[in-house]
């Protein structure tokens, strides 16, 4: 097996996201699959609503996110700075290659899957930033507006990934492994209501923070050093991004 996360340095830090650095609105992929799941009994006497199954009809996106969706656990699972969640194809593969596994796509809870277009790099931890807004279709879909999300935090992975893969394998803590690899996507907040359906095309609409990727995100907050101020504080000012994410930031800051 890898040895997970990597130690950050100044020159991994500077991730290159100029594939989506161009001209906005930018067609950068399609809307492949959407997902969502019903809360239903779980491992450790618990529910759980992270088995997600295709969705064949359009449907809407709240604050909460979409409609048909559910979470068992609220507390810690869904609201609306976790309305949807959008995870690479790419995840399955790493996971599946690491561990020698078959687990299918819509196992670990994601709700939208995007297919890259023109060349494009397909949507992930490196080319995604925090703060980004996605539109999922052209102006209007059936007669309303279409949906528009903004990115405000990665996901972290909890102990339901071990158990949901569980099923399949006996291979303990899969869920430490891809937190270490910074591999589980993404959370958005609803920017505008709308309905959603496969086959609509993304569109980037707005990039405020072209540095704020997520893997760079990651390696610092996961890192056990810590950074000069000037590395730091562009993280702090970002208004969209997650509370919690910026006070693990904020203890990165090396002391003067």
């Amino acid at each position: 097996m890898s040895s997970g996360l990597n130690k950050p340095s100044e020159q991994k830090l500077k991730t290159d996201t100029t594939d989506f650095n161009k001209a906005l609105p930018l067609h950068i992929a399609t809307l492949i699959d959407v997902r969502a799941g019903k809360a239903m009994p779980f491992a450790r006497e618990q529910m759980s609503a992270i088995d997600k199954a295709p969705i064949k009809a359009p449907v809407t996106v709240n604050f909460m996110g979409l409609t048909t969706d559910e979470q068992a656990d609220r507390r810690h699972h869904g609201g609306p700075l976790k309305a949807v969640h959008q995870m690479p194809t790419a995840t399955y593969g790493k996971v599946n290659a690491e561990f020698n596994l078959n687990v299918r796509i819509g196992t670990l809870g994601e709700n939208l899957i995007s297919e890259a277009v023109d060349g494009l790099p397909e949507m992930d931890e490196t080319t995604v930033c925090i703060g980004d807004v996605f539109q999922y279709g052209n102006e209007k879909v059936d007669g309303s507006a279409s949906v528009q999300l903004r990115l405000v935090q990665p996901r972290r992975p909890c102990y339901k990934i071990n158990d949901q893969i569980g099923q399949f394998t006996k291979v303990p803590n899969i869920a430490s492994w891809i937190t270490k690899q910074g591999i589980a996507g993404w959370y958005f907040e609803v920017v505008r209501d709308g309905i959603i359906s496969a086959d609509l095309p993304v569109y980037l609409i707005e990039r405020p923070y072209p540095f704020a990727t997520l893997d760079v995100l990651w390696q610092l907050s996961n890192s056990k050093d810590k950074f000069d101020a000037e590395i730091i504080e562009p993280w702090l000012t970002i208004e969209c991004l997650e509370d919690s994410w910026k006070k693990v930031l904020a203890k990165k800051v090396k002391q003067v």
